[in-house]
């Protein structure tokens, strides 16, 4: 329900000096809490107790008059950390407004204000809000408003479109915008357009986006932003472009982010040309890359098909210097790999890692078991071999595949040779690798070599019993055309 009230500044109380301190007593606490607390009778009494002994304890020691600094020491530093009162901290902070001597400042202000978010606890915010308004911190007093008042009431308002509460958000907005001098900054307005696209409510978004330019605040990158994702959220690609000319117009510079949303709204509506000639444009207007930028376009040409379109783009940006540092090209070797380009996928990875982007170890993994499938054994050893030097280190399953192979035609020795550069680089052989390469040794007649490994393999507790290692000794030296 929208709300209408016309809230104006209450004059400041009369200040009163009193003999004694004002009492917190038992008696004024009860109405309001019995009011606050929805419990049993029994138990409102019992929190009663302890609220007032707590009080009582830490709040009156004092013979001067509570201030607000006694108070927001006692909400943060007592009844904030206790188990069953904390939630009474809005009924405290209302029974000390009734207290002649006591006054809230902006302090107590923004402490309940965030006490009441934290917790959420908004229906209880609209009034606090309304009491603000009404009794206006003392900073404020001259001709110049709160500092904090706008910093409170963009805390109110962003919880509030958090929570879908949008009545209550520009209700918070209306008010703020009599307490604060001059204009709400521009992020205000933004959170509430934001609130309204994430809701599904974009005329509403419109709606206030107007009110804002009717109000003479400029929008800003992030207004433009949040209206164009909320256009192609809504298959509105048309109104997008529009917004994006717009933007122009009014001398606001797209950033990577307006540039980002619009590629993925030209994917999603069809036009692959449209969405490599908007990242061109990029370029043009120096505008730099992000990851998310490549992924859009990778992931974008890929659901097309056109895998080796994808390939050749980010190759142009690596030419012209703009492809971002952090771009992880998994994706484009896993969609040229599953596609058959296998071929394609190395080169892509020798271009890249020529220019200083060295692939990840899942996208070695990737080409490696790929290349193995297709027969390419001196291709897999050679990027392996490329891996441990750059200080990549695979996965042992990978590894073992990869000397499986190096064995099965003839090449033990390199294969040894590679596990030995693999130990020095942080791989620890295991015994899986060790049986491999003894196998190897003995189908190529390698006595000598095979020993070797069997008694390393002996030493590094891989053989369980003694008859294992005779069993392997005697394959060795029956192996035919033996060389050792």
């Amino acid at each position: 329900m929208s709300r209408n009230i016309a809230l104006k500044k209450l004059p400041k109380p009369r200040q009163r000096h009193l003999a004694t301190p004002p009492q917190l007593a038992l008696s004024d606490l009860s109405p309001s809490l019995s009011a606050l607390t929805p419990t049993t009778t029994a138990a409102a009494q019992t929190q009663l107790t302890q609220l007032t002994t707590l009080l009582k304890t830490h709040l009156q020691k004092s013979p001067i008059a509570i201030t607000p600094e006694d108070l927001l020491h006692f909400l943060k530093s007592r009844l904030r950390h206790h188990p069953t009162l904390s939630h009474l901290d809005f009924h405290l902070f209302r029974f000390a407004a009734t207290l002649d001597s006591f006054r809230h400042d902006h302090s107590t202000f923004e402490y309940m204000v965030r006490s009441l978010v934290s917790t959420s606890r908004l229906d209880s915010l609209p009034s606090l809000l309304e009491f603000i308004s009404s009794n206006p911190c003392p900073c404020s007093d001259g001709i110049f408003s709160c500092p904090k008042i706008e910093p409170m009431f963009r805390v109110s308002i962003s919880s509030f479109c958090r929570a879908g509460r949008f009545d209550d958000a520009l209700f918070a907005f209306d008010i703020m915008k009599r307490l604060i001098d001059g204009k709400p900054n521009v992020a205000l307005y933004n959170i509430v357009i934001h609130g309204f696209v994430k809701f599904g409510k974009l005329d509403r978004a419109v709606e206030f986006y107007g009110r804002m330019v009717r109000e003479r605040v400029k929008p800003d990158a992030v207004t433009f932003n949040i209206l164009i994702s909320g256009y192609c959220r809504n298959n509105k690609f048309g109104l997008a472009l529009e917004v994006f000319r717009e933007m122009k117009e009014k001398g606001c510079v797209p950033n990577v982010v307006s540039f980002n949303t619009l590629i993925k709204g030209f994917f999603q509506d069809g036009k692959a040309e449209q969405a490599v000639g908007m990242a061109r444009e990029m370029i043009e207007l120096g505008c730099e890359f992000s990851c998310v930028t490549c992924e859009i376009l990778v992931d974008g040409l890929g659901r097309k098909g056109k895998v080796t379109e994808a390939a050749d783009l980010m190759v142009e940006f690596l030419m012209k210097g703009v492809l971002p540092r952090g771009f992880d090209y998994l994706g484009l070797i896993e969609m040229l790999c599953v596609g058959g380009n296998v071929e394609r996928a190395s080169e892509l990875v020798d271009e890249f890692w020529g220019k200083g982007y060295p692939p990840g170890l899942i996208a070695c993994t990737t080409l490696i078991e790929s290349l193995r499938g297709v027969g390419r054994t001196e291709r897999s050893v050679e990027l392996m071999r490329k891996m441990l030097n750059e200080g990549i280190i695979p996965d042992s399953v990978t590894f073992s595949c990869l000397l499986q192979d190096m064995c099965g035609t003839g090449g033990a020795l390199e294969a040894n040779k590679l596990r030995l550069l693999a130990c020095r680089k942080g791989l620890d052989s295991d015994g899986m690798m060790y049986r491999i390469l003894i196998s190897g040794c003995t189908k190529e007649g390698r006595k000598k070599e095979g020993e070797v490994l069997v008694n390393e393999m002996l030493d590094r507790g891989y053989i369980p019993d003694i008859a294992t290692y005779n069993m392997m000794m005697e394959g060795l030296a029956k192996s035919k055309g033996s060389l050792g």
